[in-house]
Formats: C-alpha cells, sequence, structure tokens
C-alpha cells in the first residue's frame, strides 16, 4: 500500500473560470475565483492511496481481490483476464473540505466546489501517471462502485476494507450510507487494459458533469446483461 501526498494541482484563474461553464464571466465573478484561489492554492493537498491487489477465486458474478470478495457481473467480466488489480481511493484533501462560505453564497460555494473538483481529478490523473511508470503500464481503465448498478454503491465497504483506517491515511471517512467525506472523493478500482472501458460508455444519462466518455449504444447493448 502507497500513499500519495505530494500532488500537484493547476490553480490558474483563467482555467477555473473556464471549468465554471458559465454563459458569461464578470468582475465580480473574477474577483470572487480570484479570492478563493489565493486562499485554496496554499493550502490544497490531493491524496492517495492505492495498493496492488491480486484476483482469486472467479466465479460468474464475483470475484476476490487481496482476499476480499466482490459482487458484480461486469466487474467481473472486465476483469476476465486480469490478474493485478490496483484498487485506489482519491480525495480533494481535508484543507480544501474546511474552508467555511457563508451561507446564502451560492456563487463562493460553486466557485469552491470547483475548486475541489479540479484538485481531485488531479489526483486521480496523477495516481494514473504513477500507476504506468511504477509498475510498467500502458492503457488502464478504472471502475467505481456505484457509477452503475451492476456494482452498487454498498460495494464501498468492501473497498475501503483493504486499506484499514483509510481517513488516518489520506482524510476520507465512509458513511453509514455509503457516501465519503470529502464529498470530492472518488474509490475503485484501476487495471490494465487492451480497450479503454469507461462506466460512462453504459450510462445514457445525457446531462452529466462528471462524464468521462460518450454513450456508446452498442457498447451498452453488448453489456446489456451485466449492467441491469
Amino acid at each position: 500500500m502507497e500513499v500519495l501526498r505530494d500532488i500537484p494541482v493547476d490553480l490558474a484563474l483563467a482555467k477555473l473560470l473556464k471549468q465554471m461553464r458559465l454563459r458569461e464571466n464578470s468582475s465580480y465573478i473574477e474577483k470572487i475565483a480570484g479570492e478563493l484561489l489565493d486562499i485554496a492554492r496554499p493550502i490544497a493537498r490531493p491524496k492517495a492511496v492505492y495498493k496492488v491487489g491480486y484476483i482469486e477465486n472467479k466465479n460468474e458474478d464475483s470475484l476476490d481481490i487481496a482476499g476480499v470478495r466482490f459482487k458484480s457481473r461486469l466487474l467481473r467480466v472486465n476483469l476476465d483476464k486480469v490478474a493485478r488489480v490496483f484498487p485506489y481511493i482519491a480525495t480533494c484533501g481535508t484543507e480544501l473540505e474546511e474552508l467555511a462560505i457563508p451561507d446564502g453564497d451560492f456563487m463562493r460555494s460553486y466557485c469552491l466546489d470547483v475548486i475541489k473538483e479540479t484538485a481531485l481529478r488531479s489526483a486521480i490523473s496523477y495516481l494514473e501517471g504513477h500507476l504506468k511508470r511504477s509498475y510498467a503500464l500502458g492503457q488502464v481503465s478504472r471502475m467505481n462502485p456505484g457509477s452503475l448498478p451492476s456494482w452498487p454503491i454498498t460495494q464501498q465497504k468492501e473497498l475501503f476494507s483493504l486499506f484499514g483506517n483509510v481517513e488516518e491515511l489520506i482524510g476520507v471517512k465512509l458513511t453509514e450510507s455509503y457516501l465519503m467525506i470529502p464529498v470530492k472523493s472518488v474509490s475503485g478500482i484501476f487495471f490494465p487494459t487492451e480497450v479503454k472501458f469507461e462506466s460512462c460508455q453504459l450510462c445514457s444519462r445525457e446531462v452529466c458533469a462528471e462524464r468521462r466518455a460518450p454513450y456508446n449504444p452498442d457498447l451498452a447493448k453488448k453489456y446489456r446483461p451485466d449492467i441491469k
């Protein structure tokens, strides 16, 4: 198991304003964004923890990773020819999560939310690059519990169990409803693959700010028995 803490994050004003996807910018919005960035840059500490896990006991709709049983037909199908995977948890960090915004200040809240999302994406991207460099991996894909019904969010509990005290390691706490705090955190499994896979390819929801790949109806049809 390894914890990644010194993760660079680009918090440039122009980039932030673009990611906010506003119809038009104004000096007021730029002022708010600039003030928040001045606070966020010195304290932003995105983090990630991962471990190497080996797959055993593959059944029709389940498998074991590092001795922990995961139940998902889709996960089982995607890892059919894979022996080694990389479970992970990444977060924007408690430092940004603890920044206080006055109640009712929706623009500052939204701006801070985008800053946290930028930090989280930096953590995921850095982790992916680290895995490729450290383990001589080519193309990798990732799956996240809760992104599709076939790998339910309740499996967060099993994934977190692989790491012990995650809150102590990187500050992420799993709630009784299987959500994570800080909210801008993500858990999942990276795995080597010849064909790039994203859960988004099987999701037909049109409006989604987190979409990483377009919906692929042909691929969804192929996987249909596995994603119901």
